[in-house]
């Protein structure tokens, strides 16, 4: 085996990957951050000085993913198609855990940006909670999996298939259903309920079976998660806005597959 950044002479040499084919790649790496328990009340309640963590900890995430060529010196520049950040408070670890996954169609993998989402997100939960907490400790940060490119798909050992391919899970980030037998094979839309939504639903992320929507669109979608499961009839109850790839969408906006569609409240205060 030898190391694709050395040349013939040893020397760091960024891979030239102009001859490779452009595949569909994605990578998912996670980590956490410990804290004290008070420290991690206050996160949960929204009343750090800073104001919401965890929104800005997502932002911070994404931004470095779309910027890891400046941070690590032999990584090619990507146009990321996705980048999502996702947050699990673990009250019984006393610690939040972040992942990250990245996807592109292209010639290199996304593994880089995932892991660099991962470490700038836990990063910023430092920083916006440091005033209260300095003893906080950043930990556990790998790649759970990746698909596509030359060396094939990769599991990280002490993962699940789940990891890869949600399918719902509730609020407290546990398996509550399947819907449409939705299996890692097969083209789907992936759904997450966030903020309040997510309590009330009792539902928090979801993944849908392309065909199974009557039309491929949001429209499509809605109606589909209603027929799946009556939970998703409280898309019904009050203003559900809606974004798709984390830009505002209405209910003609077309639907593809691996598509993220998240449904929330409106955003109220000043």
């Amino acid at each position: 085996m030898t190391l694709s950044h050395l040349n013939a002479r040893g020397e760091a040499n960024m891979v030239d990957v102009g001859d490779k084919a452009a595949t569909r790649r994605e990578a998912t790496a996670t980590g956490s951050i410990s804290m004290a328990p008070e420290t991690l009340a206050l996160l949960s309640d929204g009343k750090l000085p800073k104001g919401d963590v965890l929104a800005t900890a997502r932002i911070a995430g994404i931004q470095a993913a779309k910027r890891t060529h400046e941070l690590i010196p032999l990584c090619h520049q990507l146009a990321l198609s996705k980048v999502s950040v996702d947050f699990e408070i673990d009250a019984e670890s006393s610690c939040v855990r972040v992942s990250a996954t990245c996807r592109l169609t292209g010639r290199t993998g996304v593994e880089m940006e995932a892991l660099t989402a991962v470490s700038v997100a836990c990063l910023t939960l430092y920083d916006m909670c440091k005033a209260v907490d300095k003893e906080m400790e950043i930990g556990e940060i790998h790649v759970d999996a990746k698909q596509g490119g030359k060396s094939g798909d990769y599991l990280r050992r002490n993962a699940t298939a789940a990891t890869a391919t949600p399918i719902v899970t509730s609020p407290e980030n546990s398996p509550a259903l399947t819907l449409g037998l939705a299996s890692a094979a097969e083209q789907c839309v992936r759904v997450k309920c966030l903020a309040e939504l997510r309590e009330r639903l009792g539902v928090g992320e979801a993944s849908v079976p392309l065909d199974r929507l009557p039309s491929a669109d949001v429209a499509g979608l809605k109606q589909a998660l209603k027929t799946l499961d009556d939970r998703f009839k409280g898309l019904d109850e009050g203003r559900v806005l809606c974004a798709v790839n984390q830009v505002m969408a209405s209910d003609g906006t077309r639907l593809t597959c691996e598509d993220e569609v998240a449904f929330f409240p409106p955003v109220t205060g000043g």
